[in-house]
C-alpha cells in the first residue's frame, strides 16, 4: 500500500520559494467553482468519448494521461518557436546532447520540439494522418515526459481510440474553447477575460481530483495507491509539530520509498510551508520518492510537473525495476523528513532473490552491526516486507543536524509482534527501540482504509528525541476518535476530522498518561527467549558413562522412556575442572565411583521456550527458580542460546474489559424466557398427534 497526491482546498503557489507571503493578485485568475467545473468537464469526457470503447474502470487510462499532455502543450505554447528554433540550430551543429539547451529555450522543465501543437490537430479530417501526426506530437516531448507516457502505457491506447475514431473526438474536447488549461487567461478583443487563467497549483488541484474520483470508482485497488486524505494529514503534523519552533530557514530534503502518486511529500511539504510561514521562517524542500507500480509512478511525476516543480520530478524515480527494497534510488543521501505507507503483507521473494537470498544479503540497510553483531540480521519473512521500508528510511537518517531526521510510517498490526526474538521484524523493533528512536505509535481507527477493515498504525520516530522522551515511548489509542463518513468509500466508512486530529497531535504532544495515552520505559517491550532444557531419561542408559551421536539416535530409537529412569549423560568433566551449576546444564554426579560434574543429554520432546521480560526482577535466573525449578527440577537453559527480541502488544495495555453480568440479570434473563416458551411444547407435540 502506498499515497497519492490529495486534493486541498484551492491556493496558489506556483513555484514560489515556501514561507513566501501571498498577494492579492496570486489568487485573482480563477475560483474554486472555476476548478470544479474544469474538473467536471474533463470527467464528463470519459462518458462522452469512451463510453463503448472501455469499461468505467479504464477511462483513467486515457483521461489522466491525455489531462497530462494538454495542460503541458498549453504551457508550451508561447515558447513553440523558440523550441523549434534551437532544436533546428542543434540540428545544423550536430548536437546530441539536446535536453538541456531545449528546456533552456522553452523556459520549462519540460518542452516538445515537434512541429505540432494539440491544437494543430483538430483540423486533420484524415483518421490515419490524425494518428500520425499525434504519434509525431507525443514523440517530439521530453525525455521526462516520455517517461510518463512510457510508464502510464498510453501509446497502447492509440490504436484502440484510432480504429473506433474517437482520438479527433477526444482532442476537440480536451482543446475546446469551452475550457482553459492555458496559465493565460483567454480574452476578447477588447481585452475582457472569457476565460481565466490556470496557475500551476489549480491545474495540480484538478489531477489530484481527477485522481481521487478514479480511485473511488474503483475501491479495490484504491487502498493499494492512495492513503486517506485524513491520515496523511495527521502524519504530517506528527512529523512537523514537535519541532515546528526549530525549523530554521534552510532547505530540507523530505522522502518516501513507497510514494505511490506523491500524497505523502506534497502534504508534508505544505505542512511544512504552512509552519515556516506561521514562525516567519524561509525554507525550501526538495522532494524524493521512489515507486515500483508504473502507473501510479507517472501520475504522481506528472502532478509535480503540473504543479512546476520541475525539479522534485526528477528527483521520482520508479517503474517495475526501481523496487525500494531491491534497488535503491538514493542510497548516498540523507533526509531530513521522512513519511511513507508501504504495502502491508505484499511478498517481496522476488526483491530478496534478487539481492542473494537470506545468506547472500549484503545490502547495508538490512544488514548490520549492532550490539556487537557486526551482521545484526534486519531480513524479514520473504512474505511481508512493510518492515524493511522503516529501515531503508532508518538508514537515510541525518546524523550530524541538530535536528536529525523524523519519520512517520503506516504499518499494520503485524509490524507490532510478527517475528520470534532473533528473526528479522523482531531485530528491526530491537534495534529501532535499543537506539531510542521510537517516539509513539498510533493506533488509527478501524475501517480508515479503502481496500482493508484491519487495524493500523501510525510509528513515529526520530534520532533527537527530546530530553523528557528520551528512554520512553508512547502508545496512543485513537481508536475511537473518528466521524462517520456519509457515504463508505470501499472499506472506508469513517474519517478522522480536524478535531480528532488535533485531540490527537495535543494527546502526543502533552505526553502525559491517560486512557488513551500509556508511556512505558523503552525495555517494557523487550524479552529473553530461553530454550529449557531437560533431560533424556531411557531405562537402558548406563548412568557411568557418557553417549556420543550414535549411540544417542540408537537409545532414542530403541530404548525405554521413564521418567524415573537415569538421565544419559553428554558429556563428563572431571571435578575441579568446571563448578557445578545446574540452572546452566552442569550437574554434580557420581561416576564410576567419583565425583564429577555432567552434562545431560537434552530431550527435545520436552524442551521448552519461555519468554522472560528485560524488566524482570533478578533476571532469567529469578524467573526459572519461580516459574520452572518447583515443577521441573532438572531443568536447566544455555545462556548462549539465549535471544532477545521486541514486540509491543496494545491489546495488553489498552484492552477493556466488559464487567460481567451480575446473577440477577442471568436470572431475570432465564425467567423471562421461560415466561416466553411456556406451553409451546405442549403445542409443538399436540400438533404431532
Amino acid at each position: 500500500m502506498a499515497c497519492n497526491r490529495l486534493p486541498q482546498p484551492f491556493r496558489f503557489t506556483g513555484s514560489r520559494a515556501v514561507g513566501s507571503a501571498f498577494t492579492p493578485e496570486d489568487e485573482r485568475n480563477v475560483t474554486n467553482g472555476d476548478l470544479n467545473w474544469i474538473t467536471n468537464y474533463i470527467w464528463g469526457i470519459a462518458d462522452d468519448v469512451l463510453r463503448d470503447l472501455y469499461v468505467r474502470g479504464k477511462y483513467r487510462d486515457v483521461i489522466l494521461p491525455m489531462t497530462v499532455l494538454r495542460r503541458l502543450d498549453a504551457v508550451l505554447e508561447d515558447g513553440k518557436q523558440a523550441v523549434l528554433d534551437m532544436k533546428a540550430s542543434l540540428d545544423a551543429a550536430g548536437v546530441i546532447e539536446q535536453d538541456a539547451a531545449l528546456r533552456q529555450a522553452a523556459g520549462q522543465a519540460f518542452y516538445n520540439a515537434s512541429r505540432f501543437t494539440l491544437r494543430d490537430l483538430r483540423a486533420r479530417s484524415n483518421p490515419q494522418q490524425l494518428r500520425a501526426d499525434f504519434e509525431a506530437w507525443l514523440d517530439g516531448f521530453s525525455p521526462n515526459v516520455q517517461d510518463i507516457l512510457t510508464s502510464f502505457e498510453f501509446r497502447n491506447q492509440i490504436p484502440r481510440l484510432a480504429r473506433a475514431d474517437a482520438l479527433g473526438a477526444l482532442i476537440e474536447k480536451m482543446t475546446s474553447p469551452d475550457i482553459n488549461l492555458s496559465p493565460d487567461p483567454v480574452t476578447d478583443t477588447d481585452g475582457t477575460v472569457l476565460r481565466p487563467g490556470l496557475d500551476n497549483h489549480g491545474m495540480g488541484t484538478i489531477f489530484e481530483e481527477l485522481v481521487r474520483r478514479f480511485n473511488e470508482e474503483n475501491n479495490e485497488e484504491a487502498g493499494e495507491h492512495w492513503t486517506p486524505r485524513d491520515a496523511v494529514r495527521l502524519m504530517a503534523k506528527l512529523v512537523f509539530l514537535p519541532v515546528a519552533d526549530e525549523i530554521e530557514s534552510g532547505t530540507y530534503l523530505l522522502y518516501d520509498g513507497a510514494c505511490g502518486t506523491g500524497g505523502m511529500l506534497t502534504v508534508a511539504e505544505e505542512t511544512l510551508q504552512e509552519l515556516a510561514t506561521e514562525h516567519g521562517k524561509q525554507v525550501s524542500t526538495h522532494l524524493y520518492g521512489q515507486e515500483i507500480n508504473a502507473e501510479t509512478y507517472a501520475i504522481c511525476k506528472a502532478d509535480l510537473l503540473l504543479k512546476g516543480e520541475g525539479e522534485a520530478a526528477d528527483n521520482i524515480v520508479g517503474g517495475p525495476e526501481h523496487s525500494t527494497l531491491a534497488n535503491d534510488a538514493f542510497p548516498s543521501r540523507e533526509f531530513d523528513f521522512m513519511l511513507s505507507n508501504p504495502p502491508y503483507g505484499k511478498s517481496w521473494k522476488t526483491e530478496l532473490e534478487r539481492k542473494g537470498g537470506r545468506k547472500g544479503m549484503r545490502d547495508p540497510r538490512f544488514l548490520i552491526e549492532h550490539h556487537g553483531d557486526p551482521e545484526f540480521s534486519l531480513v524479514t519473512r520473504s512474505s511481508d516486507g512493510q518492515m524493511l521500508f522503516l529501515a531503508n528510511m532508518l538508514s537515510k537518517m541525518k546524523q550530524h543536524t541538530p535536528l536529525g531526521s523524523r519519520i512517520a510510517e503506516v504499518h499494520n498490526g503485524s509490524s507490532l509482534f510478527t517475528g520470534e526474538a532473533g528473526q528479522g521484524e523482531s531485530n528491526i523493533r530491537r534495534w529501532i527501540i535499543e537506539n531510542d528512536w521510537l517516539e509513539a505509535i498510533v493506533a488509527l481507527p478501524l475501517n480508515m482504509f479503502y481496500n482493508t477493515g484491519i487495524a493500523t498504525y501510525v510509528w513515529v520516530l526520530t534520532n533527537r528525541k527530546p530530553p523528557h522522551r528520551r528512554g520512553r515511548v508512547q502508545l496512543i489509542d485513537a481508536t475511537g476518535w473518528h466521524r462517520p463518513l456519509g457515504r463508505n468509500l470501499g472499506k472506508k466508512n469513517c474519517e478522522m476530522g480536524e478535531d480528532d486530529i488535533t485531540r490527537i497531535c495535543d494527546t502526543f504532544l502533552a505526553f502525559e498518561e491517560n486512557d488513551q495515552s500509556r508511556i512505558f520505559d523503552n525495555a517494557a517491550f523487550g524479552y529473553w527467549k530461553v530454550t529449557v532444557e531437560r533431560p533424556l531419561r531411557i531405562e537402558e542408559a548406563d548412568p557411568s558413562r557418557a553417549y556420543g551421536g550414535a549411540d544417542v539416535k540408537r537409545l532414542r530409537d530403541h530404548g525405554t522412556r521413564n521418567e524415573d529412569a537415569p538421565p544419559v549423560i553428554r558429556r563428563i568433566h572431571k571435578k575441579g575442572t568446571e563448578e557445578a551449576d545446574p540452572l546452566r546444564g552442569l550437574f554434580d554426579a557420581t561416576v564410576g565411583g567419583r565425583a564429577a560434574v555432567v552434562e545431560y543429554e537434552p530431550d527435545a520432546d520436552l524442551r521448552d521456550t519461555e519468554h522472560i521480560p528485560l524488566q524482570e526482577v533478578g533476571g532469567i535466573e529469578a524467573f526459572l527458580r519461580r516459574e520452572v525449578l518447583p515443577y521441573a527440577p532438572d531443568a536447566w537453559y544455555q545462556p548462549d542460546n539465549v535471544k532477545i527480541g521486541y514486540e509491543i502488544s496494545f491489546n495488553r495495555y489498552f484492552y477493556k474489559p466488559q464487567p460481567m453480568r451480575t446473577l440477577q440479570e442471568i436470572r431475570t434473563d432465564i425467567l423471562a424466557l421461560e415466561r416466553e416458551t411456556e406451553g409451546l411444547l405442549d403445542d409443538i407435540v399436540g400438533a404431532v398427534e
